[in-house]
C-alpha cells in the first residue's frame, strides 16, 4: 500500500459533492439490491446528501474544507470499488467487504453497511483528513477543521439511528437467539466512536508524516492502521443469523 491510501484511480473520479451523489446514485443503479457494497452505497449515499445540504445553510464554518474533505473522503471509496471491478487488490481495510459481497443472501445488509462505514471511517476518513489539509494548507489542529469534523458526527448520528430504526422490524422476524446474537453484534459498532478513533488516527499519522525521514514509519503505520480496521470489518460480517427471505 505504501502511503497510497487506496488503489489507483481507474475512472474519473468527483470533483464535488454533487459529483459524488450522483456517483453514488449510478452505483445504487448497477449493482444487485443484495449486493454488499450496494447496502453499504445506500447508507453512504444517505450521509453525503446530508452533509451536502448542510454545506449551504451555514452548519459548517469552513465550508470548501468540508466539501473537499468529504470529495476526497468519497474518491476512497470509489477507487476501491473500480479497483475490485476491474479485478485488482483493494486496501485491506475493504478486503472483508469486497470478499463477502455476493453474500447477501446469508449477511444481512445492515452488516454490509456497517462494515463498509467501519473501512471507510476507520481507514479512509484519517487520510482523507491529512490530504485534505495537505492540500489546502491547513493542518488538523488549525481552527475550525475538528470543530467543522465534529459537527459532521452529528449528522452520522442521526442517519446510524435511523438505519437502527429501519431494521427494527426486520429482528422481529428472528428467533429470539438469533435476534439477541445479531443485535449483541451490531451493538459492537458506533459510528461516533469509529469517528473519535479516526481523528486520534489523524493526530498520530500527521505527526509522523510531518517529522523529517519518518516516511517509513508513517507507512508502516498506514499498513497496520488498514490491517487493524479490516479485522473489526470483518468481525461485523459474521453469520450469527439467518437473513430473512424478501418479503418474508
Amino acid at each position: 500500500m505504501g502511503t497510497e491510501p487506496a488503489p489507483a484511480p481507474l475512472s474519473q473520479l468527483p470533483d464535488s459533492i454533487d459529483g459524488v451523489i450522483q456517483r453514488m446514485k449510478q452505483l445504487d443503479a448497477e449493482l444487485d439490491a443484495r449486493d454488499g457494497v450496494a447496502a453499504f452505497n445506500r447508507m453512504y449515499l444517505r450521509v453525503t446528501e446530508l452533509v451536502g445540504s448542510k454545506l449551504i445553510d451555514g452548519f459548517f464554518q469552513d465550508t470548501a474544507f468540508i466539501e473537499r474533505m468529504d470529495v476526497i473522503f468519497a474518491d476512497l471509496f470509489f477507487r476501491n470499488v473500480d479497483a475490485a471491478k476491474a479485478g485488482r487488490p483493494v486496501n485491506p481495510a475493504w478486503q472483508p467487504l469486497i470478499d463477502a459481497r455476493r453474500r447477501g443472501a446469508a449477511i444481512w445488509p445492515i452488516q454490509f453497511a456497517f462494515a463498509g462505514m467501519t473501512a471507510h471511517i476507520g481507514h479512509d476518513l484519517a487520510l482523507a483528513v491529512i490530504l485534505a489539509c495537505e492540500e489546502r494548507h491547513t493542518k488538523p489542529n488549525t481552527p475550525p477543521v475538528h470543530a467543522d469534523y465534529q459537527k459532521v458526527n452529528q449528522l452520522l448520528s442521526q442517519v446510524e439511528a435511523e438505519v437502527r430504526a429501519a431494521f427494527e422490524p426486520e429482528l422481529l422476524k428472528l428467533a429470539t437467539t438469533d435476534a439477541e446474537a445479531l443485535k449483541h453484534l451490531l451493538a459492537s459498532f458506533s459510528m461516533e466512536a469509529a469517528r473519535d478513533a479516526a481523528w486520534i488516527a489523524v493526530q498520530g499519522l500527521w505527526a509522523q508524516k510531518k517529522e523529517p525521514f519518518a516516511i517509513p514509519g508513517f507507512e508502516l503505520s498506514c499498513q497496520a492502521l488498514a490491517a487493524s480496521v479490516g479485522l473489526t470489518a470483518q468481525a461485523l460480517l459474521a453469520l450469527v443469523a439467518p437473513v430473512a427471505p424478501p418479503n418474508a
